[in-house]
């Protein structure tokens, strides 16, 4: 084990089930505002991960269970040199309409942010050693079905009804306008201009709706399909390629900042492919 004072991160992935398994220790500041395209349901393990998101600060203490939304942004310090602590388990949202039965209700939103909850804790702890370890199937299958029977708990989620407004449609053509010219290195007057409205004006409903202005979104979008490209076995110089990176450097240095893995180690920890070195 790593000396406790210092920054480290470890991840896996179940091959089969495609779930990344993470833990991590940091001291001091730990991540940048970011956003992830799954669930993220973790606990922490040691000392006090603070962090904020839903525009509040959270702090989250040993055996407090903390959970995250696609897109929600969220960054992440120590409040002291003890550090922090914690492991997290990343589920697709594919995953969890399918084992919540809940296919026809569309976006799954949790009701807060942390939650005191002893059984639960247990729940995701024990699913994260089963994945983590690659137990033989039927552990593993057991161990997530004891976490979706906790996750199915009708407290733990909201709905959410939002209006279909002018402003928020705007901002979701945006959203789509960038994914359809990631590649191009769009600006912002070039959307602008595609949209019919204002560039400053669009801007500020952009950051708005999304958190980020759009430069800073595009590459969070960037940087999550780059995951799925690496994970899958696609060589980092293609990836940068095909998401509109300068270059491979460009991706690695982008990638590193925000995942503290260079896309080499993170592929080799998901796919078992040789470390290129």
């Amino acid at each position: 084990m790593p000396d406790r004072n210092s920054n480290w991160i470890d991840l896996r992935r179940d091959p089969t089930r495609g779930i990344e398994t993470l833990r991590a220790h940091f001291t001091g500041h730990a991540y940048d505002p970011h956003w992830h395209d799954s669930y993220l349901i973790g606990v922490t393990e040691q000392g006090v991960q603070q962090f904020h998101s839903r525009r509040k600060r959270h702090q989250s203490r040993p055996g407090t269970v903390f959970m995250l939304e696609p897109e929600e942004l969220h960054d992440g310090d120590a409040v002291d040199a003890q550090g922090f602590t914690y492991r997290m388990l990343y589920l697709s949202p594919q995953q969890l309409r399918q084992q919540l039965a809940r296919e026809s209700d569309g976006e799954l939103h949790f009701a807060a942010t942390l939650r005191d909850d002893k059984q639960l804790a247990y729940a995701v702890w024990h699913c994260f050693d089963a994945l983590w370890h690659d137990h033989p199937a039927l552990i593993k299958e057991a161990t997530l079905d004891r976490l979706f029977m906790q996750l199915a708990a009708h407290p733990l989620w909201r709905s959410e009804t939002r209006p279909a407004d002018r402003d928020r449609l705007l901002a979701q053509q945006a959203r789509d306008w960038l994914i359809a010219h990631h590649a191009s290195n769009p600006g912002l007057q070039a959307m602008a201009d595609a949209l019919k409205v204002d560039r400053f004006r669009l801007s500020r409903l952009f950051q708005a709706q999304w958190g980020l202005p759009p430069h800073a979104w595009l590459v969070q979008w960037r940087l999550s399909q780059a995951r799925r490209l690496l994970a899958t076995g696609s060589a980092a110089a293609d990836v940068a390629a095909t998401l509109g990176f300068a270059d491979q450097s460009h991706l690695g240095r982008w990638f590193k900042r925000a995942c503290h893995l260079t896309p080499a180690r993170y592929q080799q920890a998901c796919t078992n492919l040789p470390d290129p070195g």
